[in-house]
């Protein structure tokens, strides 16, 4: 194990600082400093190698991470990549985006800060990627089959790569113009930035998984066709159907869908040319909904220069502590301060939207709300408490409904779940042979971690199905912990 008496030595928690908010929202860049060599193996040490590691119930990928704790504290960083990347395709991924599930379940957290796993892993990838130890794997042989993958998000990439390696000769779709999915334009660069994720598709280049970019499978290439091509097939779109808020003035300029509003953010901070850009520079900017996306929306408005941001959320705040209903080792919804919400702006809780209002000019000019109130369980606006703030510009982050299915579904006669979902078996295979389904599309909205999970275990069904038994590992049935985030 790490230090023996570490966790009785280091009670604190220490993670790397943050840039200054002046700074930081002047530019693109991600918000930490570099991290502290020293710091990092005092937070490697106090992990405890418990009798029974609850950080891997927290995480879907079953990573090893007290082992990787321990190897970071020793001060051998080569193998410990090779423990991550047993069990993670990503870690340079997950380390800047995951919510870190893993702590939630640590044991030392009982009764004392989390160990810095979250932490821990991508200084982990960071220095085996500084240090030259990521190499591209050729499988050493070729099977001869073929699969397509459609979607190049996390759950797409760890499949394909999975599958490479294996022998199949992989294909991976993306409709965009760039590969990534919403890690290349959903994330603004403030949480992570591009050249991590150019740098895996590098490897992954080399390894021998082709990239289709620019292709929307559906309508360029029909879905039946792309069955009919190959030996198998992924779906991996993810779940990109956005919430919507079906309230007056919904159609009003300067309403939009936060993921519209980012996906040009990212296109304009990679230097591309975006006519007609949803701009927060000099506007009063509201964002709807509490959550990841959400935050992202207050991130970037502050870097375009809005003249306020307000974020508001129709639920109570959550607690600063686990509630009752949420014990170790679950993981917890709690109150969160994320580096854009130190950025400045207000947040507010309670609040329920009635109406979006239009000046003489037909433009947006303020939100109408009004206090939550709760009747037979639901949330309704209370009557008589109505007020108006200033916008000039409104951001549904309101999450996402499922995938979107207009053209898979009767080109391939899918099935779809009551929750919205692509259906699926245990195995992750579809009513149709040879077409399986991997991360959101069939899961319904929810965290990297599980994305990447789901790609590598569908991954090793699909090869099962092909060559009649796998070597892959497969780390999670599609049916475990289903509604688990």
């Amino acid at each position: 194990m790490a230090d023996p008496k570490g966790f009785l030595k280091v009670t604190e928690r220490e993670l790397p600082k943050r840039r200054p908010v002046p700074v930081r929202i002047m530019d693109w860049k991600e918000v930490y400093e570099p991290g502290d060599s020293a710091q990092l193996r005092r937070q490697a040490g106090r992990c405890m190698d418990c009798g029974v590691p609850f950080c891997h119930q927290g995480c879907p990928l079953g990573n090893l991470i007290p082992e990787w704790n321990d190897l970071m504290w020793r001060g051998e960083g080569r193998a410990a990549i090779e423990r991550l990347h047993a069990t993670n395709n990503f870690p340079e991924f997950t380390g800047r985006l995951c919510p870190a599930p893993c702590e939630s379940a640590c044991v030392l957290g009982i009764n004392q800060p989390a160990v810095t796993i979250k932490q821990v892993e991508v200084s982990i990838i960071d220095q085996a990627f500084g240090s030259g130890w990521v190499q591209p794997q050729p499988p050493g042989r070729l099977t001869g089959k073929t699969v397509a993958v459609v979607g190049s998000g996390p759950a797409g990439l760890a499949a394909a790569q999975q599958l490479t390696r294996a022998g199949h000769t992989v294909a991976v779709f993306e409709r965009d113009d760039r590969i990534g999915g919403l890690l290349r334009y959903g994330i603004p660069d403030f949480k992570m930035e591009k050249r991590h994720l150019d740098q895996r598709l590098a490897q992954m280049t080399a390894e021998g998984t082709r990239f289709r970019a620019g292709v929307d499978i559906g309508t360029d290439i029909g879905w039946d066709e792309l069955r009919s091509r190959y030996d198998a097939v992924v779906v991996a779109t993810g779940a990109m159907v956005p919430r919507d808020l079906p309230v007056p003035g919904r159609d009003l300029p300067g309403v939009h869908f936060a993921m519209e509003y980012l996906v040009q953010g990212n296109r304009a901070a990679a230097g591309d040319p975006v006519f007609d850009q949803i701009s927060a520079e000099g506007k009063h900017v509201v964002v709807l909904g509490g959550g990841d996306t959400g935050a992202d929306c207050i991130g970037t408005a502050h870097r375009q220069g809005a003249l306020s941001v307000t974020n508001l959320a129709i639920g109570r705040q959550p607690g600063e502590a686990r509630s009752a209903g949420q014990p170790w080792p679950m993981h917890p919804t709690l109150f969160e301060m994320q580096s854009a919400h130190e950025e400045g702006g207000t947040r507010e809780y309670l609040v329920s939207t009635v109406e979006f209002l239009a000046n003489d000019a037909g433009e947006l000019r303020a939100v109408r709300v009004a206090e939550t109130e709760f009747v037979d369980g639901r949330r309704v606006p209370k009557s008589g408490t109505e007020r108006e703030i200033p916008a000039d510009l409104v951001l549904l982050a309101l999450g996402f409904t499922g995938p979107e299915t207009e053209t898979i579904q009767p080109q391939l006669e899918l099935g779809v779940t009551d929750r919205g979902a692509l259906a699926r078996d245990a195995q992750y295979a579809t009513e149709q042979p040879g077409v399986f389904i991997a991360g959101d599309a069939g899961r319904g909205q929810s965290l990297i971690v599980w994305a990447i999970a789901e790609g590598r275990a569908a991954a090793a069904a699909v090869d099962r199905y092909l060559e009649g038994d796998t070597r892959l590992p497969s780390p999670i049935p599609a049916t475990a912990r289903a509604f688990s985030v």
